[in-house]
């Protein structure tokens, strides 16, 4: 192991508003997409983004599949009752300059960003995709060391709604 991941593979309700997403604001270059005719009926699309490196997040979209609901949460974490950022997508920013100007064109194309947040060994910005899956573009500011395990520290969670 200690080779990075081949994929992660999710859930949307609609694809093409997540490969606007993917491929067209953040840049991720779609690379394979499938239809499956599931034989007791409906239809699962999937489509692979190259993330870099050998590394891929795959969106798969079921539609008309007995068993699936066509309502369920694709964000994950409302759907467990967690806050937002419980499980998320943290993508690499190789410099603070870039972090700021990935930023901009966030928010240039509507896209509801955080202003950059200083986490001690990185800065990172937050979003959401069209998913309702919160993303953080970060950027690691120093490598971790010793002095970074076994800290402790206080903190209020926005919970999600009940």
């Amino acid at each position: 192991m200690g080779n990075g991941f081949s994929h992660v593979g999710v859930s949307t309700h609609d694809m093409d508003a997540t490969i606007r997403f993917y491929e067209t604001i953040l840049g991720f270059p779609r690379v394979a997409e499938n239809l499956t005719r599931v034989i007791e009926g409906g239809t699962l699309r999937q489509v692979n983004f190259d993330l870099g490196d050998g590394q891929y997040i795959v969106f798969m979209e079921p539609n008309g599949i007995r068993g699936i609901s066509e309502a369920y949460d694709t964000g994950i974490n409302r759907a467990l009752g967690l806050p937002a950022g419980m499980y998320h997508f943290a993508f690499k920013v190789s410099s603070l300059d870039d972090l700021q100007a990935w930023r901009e064109k966030l928010l240039s194309h509507g896209v509801d960003a955080s202003a950059i947040i200083d986490l001690g060994t990185a800065k990172s910005v937050f979003l959401s995709d069209p998913n309702n899956i919160q993303i953080e573009l970060c950027c690691h500011v120093r490598p971790f060391n010793e002095t970074d395990l076994h800290q402790e520290s206080e903190a209020s969670m926005a919970l999600p709604d009940q």
